[in-house]
């Protein structure tokens, strides 16, 4: 019996090369689109990206002679993905979409459709492979790095668990880009020049200003300029009786008030902004370009400083609570007072940094070796070993 396999067809050029190199390899495969956006009110293009890409996506599943239908997961999506975006950007958080809509959506609701209609397996068009070991007997699931440096995406799968990878495939995770482009033009697929997508997973390109002012409401507040002289970036360290209290110290982010700076501009929410924005603030005659470094959503103000290197923005440590700490290889967390030399990283693209990961009783601390930029409350940090994603979790 061949096994079937679903495929999450996007309309894109890698989702497509993703369902003929199945093909190829024997599988009985099925093509879904899936549909997760109604309002076209907020998203960029005059055309209605979703349609356009259902079509390429039906196109490429007649090319292939693969079954191909649409399914709408739209109420889903509203639910546990922008409902959760606006209530984070209202608490001041900075959520990471994409991630929670591989855990909640493709490898979640839509895996269980596919597995309803008889799948083995569910592919996706990721730039990151999967491997499998045996441990004690048992089968254990690597998510590994994509062969493409420049596009791996294995970050945005850091949340994924053992059954979720036990029934995931990644069909390009061992190509290069432009591998997979030479593989369409050869096939003859019309996705083969399609432009990467950007913006929100499954969506299209979302104006994120105006998306969230559907839910949260514009509100005036300040803008103020904080100097890099400014003696709350010059205090000296206190003595620390042990690690735990450096790290906890470390970790803390500046609380600043109106004082610590100079009013410089207006805007219109601070639950618009995130740390580390450079864009959409308005305001210039300044040597170097400002950054956020910082966002009061309660009192509805926007902290800024000038330059990317200003001390606001940098911070050696950050922490993860246990209810948001996530471990794809369970068998190697760490236990309280453990801990672990890792790579990590931020966001998507960063290169990893050297960090090392301690347990303690309330959640893990991650020291990294170099101070990183504009640590974001609400995005994830990932950690590897070698090119090995082992596990994830939220900054608190």
């Amino acid at each position: 019996m061949k096994k079937r396999v679903v495929v999450g067809l996007s309309g894109g050029v890698d989702s497509s090369v993703a369902a003929y190199l199945l093909k190829e390899q024997g599988y009985e495969v099925i093509g879904l689109f899936m549909k997760n956006w109604h309002d076209d009110s907020v998203t960029i293009s005059d055309e209605c990206p979703w349609l356009e890409d259902s079509n390429d996506a039906m196109l490429v599943a007649n090319k292939l002679g693969i079954p191909f239908q649409t399914v709408d997961l739209s109420e889903q999506y509203k639910e546990r993905i922008v409902d959760y975006m606006f209530n984070e950007y209202e608490k001041g958080r900075t959520p990471n979409p994409d991630v929670l809509c591989n855990r909640e959506i493709k490898f979640d609701v839509f895996m269980k459709i596919a597995l309803d209609l008889g799948a083995d397996y569910v592919a996706t068009g990721h730039y990151c492979r999967k491997s499998t070991i045996e441990k004690d007997g048992k089968e254990i699931h690597q998510l590994l790095a994509g062969k493409d440096d420049n596009k791996d995406q294995s970050y945005f799968l850091c949340q994924l668990s053992q059954d979720q990878l036990a029934k995931a495939l990644f069909p390009v995770g061992e190509l290069l880009k432009p591998e997979v482009r030479a593989i369409a033009k050869e096939q003859d697929l019309i996705t083969a020049d399609k432009k990467d997508s950007q913006g929100l997973c499954f969506i299209g390109k979302v104006r994120l200003p105006e998306f969230l002012q559907q839910q949260l409401k514009p509100k005036e507040g300040v803008i103020v300029e904080v100097e890099k002289s400014n003696q709350i970036y010059h205090q000296t360290q206190p003595n620390f009786n042990n690690k735990l209290e450096e790290l906890e110290y470390l970790s803390q982010k500046k609380s600043y008030a109106l004082s610590d700076g100079k009013v410089v501009g207006k805007h219109q929410g601070a639950h618009y902004f995130t740390k580390g924005q450079r864009k959409g603030l308005a305001v210039g005659g300044t040597v170097e370009p400002l950054f956020v470094i910082e966002t009061d959503v309660n009192e509805n103000v926007i902290y800024t400083g000038q330059g990317k290197n200003h001390p606001g923005l940098l911070r050696n440590v950050l922490f993860v609570s246990n209810d948001e700490l996530h471990w794809i290889r369970e068998d190697l967390a760490i236990n309280e007072g453990e801990t672990m030399q890792v790579k990590a990283r931020i966001r998507y693209r960063q290169p990893l940094q050297d960090a090392t990961l301690y347990k303690v009783d309330s959640g893990l601390y991650v020291e990294f070796k170099d101070a990183q930029s504009a640590i974001t409350e609400g995005q994830f940090v990932a950690w590897y070993l070698g090119e090995e994603l082992v596990g994830s979790g939220v900054i608190s």
